[in-house]
């Protein structure tokens, strides 16, 4: 049965975050809450001025806010740089992880020449295939499966149903969240109009893997396909959200952001730091450079060069696409202007004759 988190005081707090702390540094911390949500004993934070009002009128004990919020009477503050970031790090201190016991589990599935750390939890309902290995400490919960040959390094985590298939590698301190799949054949297809059958979608066989290098995170959903030949690679500390697909041979660089149901398609490469929003598509074998951006529902078919911020569908640089869509809204108007002065025109050469 899990306990409530034992209460820290405030000015433990501040210092576990090198934060400024204005107010009493003994006064006792329960838990966190949002500012709507938090009551006296929880802490919270403030980091963006549209939440004025509820910033407020919260009733926590203590707040998280930039380094020059002024001080407030009634209310402890906590200075830091980034209220955001130290809010998520307090969660770490009053909700830690809790992994299983290490050890394989009753029910488990662990082929005799699979090599499964000591220190690693191998729930039941979980299965490691022959030449599988599962580093130290890594967790494997009901419905896992990690196939022949493919490796998982320490510290990882993979949740109901996930699925590594053969020869495929997951870095350490990687987390895959339920029903996750890493190496399914990538969409490759010939089109064989002569087939014995009659015409048919020749299958190429997908032969490369999957390489998720170290403290990635895979959201529910997502899948990434194996290589034609060679690899499909997720770069150190990218993060995957949910419904995320990734092609065959694409190439994530480190520290991106992918959002919910966005889709890289095959042998594209994706830069360090890039952000694409919910439901953007990229279109094969084009480049979206280090530290872009691109819009929500936007269709990259071209390069993005590093750093550009982009929008639309094809995307174009973010402000020619806020002004295209400011001029959208006017287009029947215009068009409305544009009928009326055409019949102004054909009047006047009526009146004006041959």
């Amino acid at each position: 049965m899990k306990t409530s988190p034992a209460p820290r005081r405030l000015g433990e707090l501040a210092a576990l975050v090198g934060g400024e702390l204005l107010g009493d540094p003994e006064q006792l911390i329960h838990g966190l809450n949002g500012l709507e949500e938090a009551g006296p004993g929880d802490v919270s934070f403030y980091g963006n001025t549209r939440y004025r009002r509820q910033f407020e009128a919260s009733r926590a004990s203590a707040v998280l806010v930039g380094t020059s919020e002024p001080a407030r009477e009634g209310v402890a503050l906590v200075r830091v740089s980034n209220p955001h970031l130290a809010y998520a790090r307090l969660l770490r201190v009053f909700h830690p992880d809790v992994r299983p016991a290490p050890g394989i589990r009753p029910g488990a599935w662990v082929h005799p020449e699979a090599t499964v750390h000591p220190e690693a939890s191998v729930l039941a309902g979980a299965t490691v295939e022959a030449g599988a290995k599962v580093g130290a400490r890594s967790v494997l919960y009901p419905g896992a499966y990690v196939g022949e040959h493919a490796s998982v390094g320490e510290d990882s985590v993979l949740h109901p149903n996930v699925t590594v298939r053969e020869r495929c590698v997951v870095g350490s301190r990687v987390i895959l969240h339920a029903s996750s799949v890493v190496g399914a054949d990538g969409f490759g297809f010939a089109f064989d109009p002569e087939g014995e059958d009659g015409p048919q979608h020749f299958k190429i066989p997908q032969v490369g893997i999957v390489r998720i290098e170290d403290d990635v995170e895979v959201g529910a959903c997502t899948c990434i396909d194996r290589a034609t030949v060679g690899e499909t690679v997720v770069g150190r500390g990218t993060k995957l959200d949910n419904l995320v697909q990734i092609a065959h041979n694409v190439r994530v660089g480190p520290l991106a952001l992918i959002c919910a149901q966005a889709g890289v398609s095959g042998s594209a490469e994706v830069g360090t730091g890039v952000v694409l929003a919910g439901q953007v598509g990229v279109v094969g074998h084009i480049r979206v450079g280090d530290l872009a951006k691109v819009g929500a529902q936007s269709g990259v078919a071209h390069d993005v060069p590093d750093g550009q911020i982009v929008s639309g569908s094809p995307a174009i640089p973010h402000r020619e696409w806020l002004r295209a869509s400011a001029a959208s809204g006017q287009v029947a108007d215009l068009l409305k202007e544009m009928r009326a002065l055409r019949k102004r025109v054909e009047q006047l050469e009526k009146e004006k004759g041959p």
